[in-house]
């Protein structure tokens, strides 16, 4: 009986084809009832892979739009703590999600609203990658000839997935009706040779001279814990991180390895990384960045001793995490870790 009604559902959502009412259906059951889209899948009979492209899509389109409405008066005190420890010119931390669950999407939507209010109509936005980026492209307002550009400030990933660079900078070219700048090069090189090669290259140098106009930068932390999505996503080995720690990494900031004193380690991954040289990265006006998660309060304090950071947005956990350790001294270190 269960399969037949099924059936039937399908065959009714089938015949709505790609119309508004099926958009709607499968925006509703996404973003307001929170269902997965392989659950949404099987309730209207398509492939996930055709969900997940409705509901870029129907964002990409304007059909679709998130938005947080007000502040969130428990977490005030903490934005007021960490601006004044830590030197910042402004703070927003949201609540933290229930034990277990994923900060990325929450810390991502409010970094996508900050980025809307504060993007200028014809400013450059610069931005890296990851779960967090990929969730703030989902709170971006739709936009129609802003004249916007986006930059991408590292390479990419050969497996198309929502978190590789490339797709991360197209969801928000897409919003932003933006012209797109990708590097296009791989996220990490086979050989130093074979980097200097590629940031000599036409297409990448292309992209290099785009950062210097950099209005506003997104950046996400990545983390060198057992839960890293270096990990995870297979981009690094248990074997290459390990190395890393050991050489006193604790985190990667905008294609750079850093140490808890906000220093660039001396370590073979960082001679192999296609990405703007830290200090060309500095001289972006405003620089954003959205990182939540204990396991990540470690880079991003040494993204602010780095002079990484000028906005942070965080949730209550590694806010509150980040109070109780106490101020650092803040400013630009350029000199690598020996």
């Amino acid at each position: 009986m269960k399969k037949r009604h099924r059936r039937d559902a399908i065959v009714e959502f089938a015949s709505l084809g790609d119309s508004p009412q099926l958009r709607a259906r499968i925006c509703w059951y996404y973003f307001q009832e929170g269902q997965t889209q392989e659950a949404i899948a099987k309730r209207v009979g398509l492939t996930r892979l055709r969900v997940n492209r409705m509901l870029n899509e129907a964002r990409a389109s304007g059909f679709v739009q998130v938005s947080i409405n007000s502040p969130v008066g428990a977490c005030i005190e903490l934005e007021a703590q960490l601006a004044e420890s830590y030197g910042l010119a402004e703070v927003i931390v949201v609540p933290a999600p229930l034990p277990g669950h994923d900060e990325r999407p929450v810390v991502g939507l409010a970094a996508g609203e900050y980025i809307s209010t504060t993007l200028p109509a014809d400013g450059v936005l610069g931005m890296t990658w990851g779960g967090t980026i990929h969730a703030a492209a989902q709170a971006i307002h739709y936009r129609k000839n802003t004249e916007n550009v986006v930059v991408s400030l590292c390479g990419g990933l050969a497996k198309s997935t929502q978190i590789n660079p490339y797709d991360n900078a197209t969801m928000f070219a897409r919003i932003l009706d933006a012209e797109c700048y990708y590097m296009t090069a791989p996220l990490i090189a086979d050989s130093e040779s074979m980097r200097d090669m590629l940031l000599t290259s036409t297409s990448v140098r292309t992209v290099l001279e785009w950062v210097p106009k950099i209005d506003v930068a997104l950046l996400s932390a990545i983390d060198l814990t057992s839960d890293s999505k270096l990990l995870e996503y297979g981009i690094l080995s248990a074997e290459q991180v390990l190395s890393l720690i050991d050489a006193g990494a604790v985190g990667d900031i905008a294609g750079h390895y850093l140490d808890v004193q906000g220093r660039r380690v001396s370590h073979a991954l960082n001679a192999l990384r296609v990405a703007p040289s830290l200090e060309a990265v500095r001289r972006i006006p405003k620089i954003v960045l959205a990182a939540g998660g204990l396991q990540k309060v470690a880079i991003i304090r040494a993204a602010i001793r780095a002079g990484l950071c000028h906005v942070l947005i965080t949730e209550e956990r590694a806010a509150a995490a980040l109070v109780e350790m106490g101020p650092i001294s803040t400013g630009a270190i350029s000199t690598e870790r020996t």
